[in-house]
């Protein structure tokens, strides 16, 4: 499966819920969002017949997102349907880690490769201040429990926001120093109602790469290929590395194979433009799987090129806990 620019499409990433045990501040309005129904939400047997179809045109990983995927109920079980689908090779999971203690091992043995667990800052008050009444010990737990679980390589994903977290560049950056962790600084994104404050606030891969130099020395490129989102460094003689990802000032668009199925069931073909096909409602009509692939496939060849932030052009339909990043 290939979208009309040649690009092969192999990484579904999937909404479990538009839910989360935290309010982070690029994330969710201040005023918070209205939850959908569940009822109106993808269930367990429509996300495994969709992925079964991505599977069948080329999908091989599949990332698990939300809001937060682990207030999703069932979800180890769901893991592992997902898992067992012809052609999926690899599983992950993006989470806050607030759960990850009592789940990282059921999941592990459910079939989960890998967790992406969001972490901002080692300062318990200013995690508190990011989350909006956050615990940070709870994270920390939870990322111990992976490791413990065998969920490597971990990655750490750190949104840096002016104001904020900026200070907490270099802390993060040092925890790579003696454990073999990917440190991951990420630029935010602007959307829907905390489009404007984001775009107050970004905080570019420049300066926070310049920040972390200035503590450690010039860094060593590892891959600066652009395959991957993450433009990787490590420090000297550090047993991790470093990522940077750039989609306001480096966009990695031309080389991008990420399709993204949203909770309430629509196929979002760039993360950073509001282009969406609705699957639910031809499912739940009683389209056939033929006519259901097709519908899939199609959508995912007009996917656009990327996004069109310099334009001024912002998705303004959903916040990001409503895509899954």
């Amino acid at each position: 499966m290939r979208d009309q620019y040649g690009r092969p499409l192999r990484d579904l990433r999937i909404s479990l819920t538009d839910r989360c045990n935290l309010r982070c501040v690029y994330c969710m309005p201040a005023g918070g969002i209205a939850f959908r129904p569940p009822a109106e939400l993808l269930q367990d047997h429509e996300i495994l017949l969709l992925t079964r179809i991505a599977a069948e045109l080329g999908v091989c990983k599949v990332r698990l997102t939300g809001g937060e995927p682990t207030v999703r109920p069932g979800l180890v079980d769901l893991v592992r349907g997902i898992a067992a689908i012809p052609g999926i090779r690899d599983v992950a999971l993006t989470t806050n880690g607030v759960r990850l203690r009592e789940l990282a091992g059921p999941l592990a043995q459910a079939g989960l490769r890998r967790v992406n667990v969001s972490l901002d800052t080692l300062d318990p008050e200013q995690f508190r201040r990011i989350t909006r009444g956050g615990r940070l010990q709870d994270v920390l737990d939870g990322i111990r429990a992976a490791e413990e679980a065998g969920l490597r390589p971990v990655k750490l994903n750190t949104v840096v926001v002016r104001g904020f977290n900026e200070d907490a560049v270099v802390p993060l950056a040092a925890l790579t120093l003696d454990r073999p962790w990917e440190v991951r600084f990420i630029e935010m994104m602007p959307f829907g109602e905390v489009a404007d404050f984001a775009e107050g606030q970004v905080v570019r891969t420049e300066e926070t790469l310049r920040r972390v130099e200035d503590a450690f020395g010039p860094l060593e490129p590892l891959d600066l290929s652009g395959e991957e989102p993450a433009r990787t460094y490590r420090i000297r003689g550090a047993a991790g590395t470093l990522g940077f990802i750039s989609p306001i000032s480096e966009p990695f668009c031309s080389k991008c194979g990420r399709l993204r199925l949203t909770a309430d069931g629509k196929l979002r073909l760039c993360l950073l433009r509001d282009d969406e096909e609705d699957l639910l409602t031809p499912l739940r009509r009683g389209a056939s799987y033929e006519e259901l692939r097709e519908i899939f496939r199609a959508a995912a060849y007009r996917r656009p090129f990327g996004h069109a932030l310099a334009e001024r052009l912002i998705p303004r339909r959903r916040v990001m806990i409503q895509i899954g990043g």
